[in-house]
């Protein structure tokens, strides 16, 4: 039963004598709301600035006017049909998307991308998105935040953040183990949601794992996620970061997810690409199909001498799907997996508060 408190000081709407005409028309439309089975209503979307361009179009920060001086920040992906060969394409593979981000939307992970709407302005399709209040991971691991951060810090600060965080790497910064297997494992998180509801992800990369200011870790950049039956689907992928199945012509699998993953963790501690100046298809495939024979020569020493690590990287990469780990909830739980690794740095009391340092060195970046 809906009870109704009515203040003591003010007149009500219920008492009938004190009833004028705008307080009458209120009541009348505040009761026909009630009694409709659909509220309509037009959203208006400021574009602020430009988040990212990409082959699928443009995502910029907006903000959503509401009434009452209300605002929301948002994310607002605004799908391009240029690389489509035809309006009937573009429509076909917008409505592929929308029917997986529909899906996705229902997951509510933490560690995953928060879909809100998927409108149409005059054909052209658009995604409004959660809008993350941080950095992703190719900014993170970028000189200019390295630099800036030892610029900021006080060094008896900076000498913690070079110890637990963030170092010097050859090509980039790249993250402490602790930090990386954080990281990795909100991921897993993600991506093991997604794939029990039979989505991949697709296109997994530094540029699309967002670090909250929070500390915590989510996937983003859903518009190339797809059904696992619908192998022949419209692809848009890095190829860097793509398994060698993928390189190949194969069919995306939760297994690819995972190599794509497991490069992004190497890049993370390595403070390199693993394929640094590839270009050439063939040349990229052999790399990746001989990376795991080279893995103690390409992470740094502190890394490569800890086989735990070594094995983790090496059955995330596998160049055979079928000796990655079984899935991504393995991959984290399994007794070899990246929480055991974990547990061995609380147990030799290397751990730290991993959300809690990344909060603050975040906040420190501002």
């Amino acid at each position: 039963m809906i009870s109704t408190t009515v203040s003591q000081d003010q007149p009500s709407f219920l008492d009938a004598d004190r009833y004028d005409a705008a307080g009458a028309e209120l009541l009348t439309e505040y009761e026909t709301l009630l009694r409709s089975d659909t509220v309509h209503w037009a959203a208006e979307y400021k574009k602020i600035r430009i988040l990212g361009k990409g082959g699928q179009g443009v995502v910029y920060l907006s903000e959503r006017q509401g009434t009452d001086l209300f605002s929301l920040p948002v994310a607002v992906k605004i799908f391009s049909p240029e690389s489509y060969r035809d309006v009937v394409s573009y429509l076909a593979d917008m409505a592929r998307i929308a029917a997986i981000s529909s899906r996705v939307a229902l997951i509510q992970h933490d560690n995953l991308l928060d879909l809100h709407n998927f409108i149409e302005h005059g054909g052209v399709r658009i995604m409004i998105m959660e809008w993350i209040d941080g950095y992703d991971l190719r900014e993170l691991t970028s000189e200019h935040v390295y630099d800036k951060s030892r610029a900021r810090l006080s060094p008896e600060r900076w000498a913690h953040v070079s110890q637990v965080i963030l170092g010097a790497g050859p090509a980039q910064s790249r993250f402490k183990p602790g930090i990386a297997i954080q990281i990795l494992r909100e991921c897993l998180a993600g991506l093991a949601a997604l794939h029990r509801e039979g989505i991949v992800h697709g296109d997994l990369k530094p540029a699309n794992i967002m670090v909250k200011r929070t500390g915590n870790a989510k996937i983003i950049d859903i518009g190339s996620a797809m059904d696992l039956d619908q192998a022949s689907a419209r692809r848009m992928w890095s190829p860097a970061y793509a398994a060698p199945e993928i390189l190949r012509g194969g069919k995306y699998t939760p297994q690819s997810d995972l190599a794509s993953l497991g490069y992004v963790l190497i890049e993370m501690l390595a403070g390199q690409s693993p394929f640094e100046g590839l270009n050439d298809l063939p040349k990229l495939l052999a790399a990746k199909l001989n990376l795991d024979k080279r893995l103690k020569d390409l992470l740094p020493a502190d890394v490569s001498c800890n086989e735990m690590l070594l094995h983790l990287c090496q059955k995330l990469i596998a160049p055979d799907p079928a000796r990655r780990f079984q899935n991504a909830q393995s991959a984290d739980l399994d007794r070899r997996g990246a929480a055991h690794f974990h547990r061995q740095l609380v147990k030799g009391d290397l751990a730290s508060e991993y959300e809690h340092d990344l909060r603050l060195w975040l906040e420190e970046l501002d």
